[in-house]
């Protein structure tokens, strides 16, 4: 049987004493996100908080300018 990766996972993570928590591997995996890119941290109070690779998040934004 293949082992096919999923399109979804749940994992918990913990906040380190500098308020630093770690990607874990499968959403790295995923998302192609390398060590030194930078990546945008959106929060609303209501809905909660969300982590953008820089580039998607300016492709969004530069969407909603036009």
């Amino acid at each position: 049987m293949e082992n096919k990766p999923s399109e979804r996972f749940i994992v918990s993570v913990k906040v380190g004493p500098k308020g630093q928590i770690t990607i874990p591997k499968e959403a790295r995996e995923m998302f192609d996100i390398q060590e030194g890119e930078t990546l945008m941290v959106m929060g609303d109070k209501q809905r909660g908080i969300a982590i953008l690779k820089a580039d998607a998040f300016y492709k969004l934004a530069e969407g909603q300018m036009k």
